[in-house]
């Protein structure tokens, strides 16, 4: 069923219609202020967004901000080679991502202040920074939502098909990291969740599976219905508490007799090519069906790159390249990481391209932050929150372009900073969702879709 909310109003727009009454202007004139206004926030022409979210924390000095006449133990220990925009290098193991950088914003000034994981991760799923910086950070109904789950709240797809879908895992580090469901805006805004591998032979979408021996008018009754999403309600334990879990389990029965939503995610319709293409993987897998969702209509789709932290092996684990136990960055990041993203990205904007749905898709590649710029004593580098760079490709943004610059070093911005509440208010603008937009938390406080204002450089 369409979501029935009531109209959402931008909260500038009624202070601003109390003070400027008081001026003497007329109703109608400042609500073609008002319209004009909106027309230039609501200019995106992105439909849906792939977040592809690198757990862990990418070095950007050692990919897409290298600093190759900074001074050693500074600059990284790869080479660079150009890319498809003169005069912009990067990363020397990463020649196929080179070669569609003309496709892609590099976003090279995103910042803020969280040096924990699961703290800079909330920060980086939602746009909004935790009440402290603390390794221990739980989840917390009092937190705010995901990106996908504010987009269901303002946008909801009207039909049977989800609107926010997040895949293959849930994150953590130690606990489940915050910013991976709806938070105070009630159960029913929980993405569909799916923890099956894409790349087992056999997959298919458990979530939303018949058992062999329950028939279609049997699952009319809700207790059979929520036996069968159980597992999906234990993995966020949290949502069995939140508001709206009898509308929860009526748009996922309308899932379960859709012929689309069931056809969405059967990759079998996918050539044995474009299978391999993306590598077969779990991570490439994932990217491929991600492309396959906003082909059927689903507006937001987060696929992890990993379910933990990692940077201790050379075959699972995310992006934190510390150098553990006599590990060191460089070799994991070149066996695993690097070659991760050169099997996925590419291939994932191409394939987009192809499709004709990249100009209507915004492709987001980033992680909770970047890694500082001194190498250190394990020959690797820490957590760096203060300067790093982020991806967009599609969805209005443009193309083979470079917003903002960070100083010699790859430390701090030098020229046009985004923090990430501007990086969310561009998101959602893109979507053409004003980032004024209030949500009500579970006080009932008003609070605006995203903590910043777009970016509004970064698009063509």
């Amino acid at each position: 069923m369409p979501n029935r909310s009531p109209l959402l109003i931008p909260r500038r727009t009624a202070i601003t219609a109390g003070a400027t009454g008081l001026l003497g202007l007329t109703l109608s004139r400042l609500f073609a202020a008002e319209e004009n206004v909106t027309s230039r926030k609501r200019s995106g022409r992105a439909k849906s967004i792939i977040f592809l979210y690198q757990f862990g924390g990418p070095s950007h000095v050692d990919t897409f901000d290298m600093k190759p006449n900074a001074p050693e133990g500074i600059r990284s220990l790869f080479g660079q080679i150009d890319s498809a925009v003169p005069g912009v290098r990067i990363c020397e193991h990463l020649p196929e991502t080179a070669k569609v950088l003309d496709k892609v914003t590099l976003v090279r000034t995103v910042f803020h202040s969280m040096k924990n994981h699961n703290s800079a991760a909330y920060h980086a799923l939602t746009g909004y920074a935790p009440p402290v910086d603390d390794i221990r950070l739980k989840d917390s109904i009092e937190l705010f939502p995901a990106y996908g789950s504010v987009v269901d709240r303002i946008a909801p797809n009207a039909e049977t098909m989800p609107t926010f879908v997040s895949l293959p895992h849930v994150i953590r580090d130690g606990s489940v990291t915050p910013g991976q469901h709806a938070s105070f805006l009630g159960k029913r805004h929980d993405p569909l969740l799916i923890t099956a591998d894409p790349n087992d032979s056999g997959f298919k979408l458990p979530e939303l599976s018949l058992p062999s021996n329950l028939s279609a008018n049997r699952l009319q009754s809700r207790r059979e219905m929520q036996q069968i999403i159980s597992q999906q309600t234990r993995l966020l334990e949290h949502s069995a508490t939140a508001r709206g879990i009898d509308e929860y389990y009526d748009r996922a029965l309308a899932m379960l007799s859709s012929s689309r939503v069931r056809d969405a995610f059967d990759l079998s319709r996918e050539s044995a090519k474009t299978r391999d293409s993306y590598g077969r993987t779990t991570y490439g897998q994932s990217c491929l069906l991600a492309t396959r969702l906003v082909e059927a209509g689903v507006k937001f789709v987060n696929v992890y790159f990993d379910e933990s932290i990692g940077g201790q092996s050379t075959t699972n684990g995310g992006w934190d390249t510390h150098g553990f136990n006599d590990t060191r960055a460089y070799p994991i990041l070149k066996a695993r990481h690097l070659p991760m993203t050169e099997h996925t990205l590419p291939v994932l904007l191409n394939d987009l391209e192809q499709r004709g749905l990249l100009d209507t898709t915004l492709v987001v590649w980033m992680g909770e932050f970047g890694r500082t710029p001194k190498i250190n004593a394990n020959i690797s580098r820490d957590h760096w929150p203060s300067c790093y760079t982020v991806l967009l490709a599609g969805g209005g943004v443009k193309r083979g372009h470079v917003h903002g610059q960070s100083d010699k070093n790859g430390a701090y911005p030098d020229r046009d900073p985004v923090p990430l509440g501007d990086l969310a208010a561009t998101m959602f603008a893109a979507l053409g969702i004003d980032p004024d937009t209030e949500l009500r938390d579970k006080l009932n406080r008003p609070l605006p879709t995203a903590n910043g204002k777009p970016a509004w450089g970064v698009f063509a």
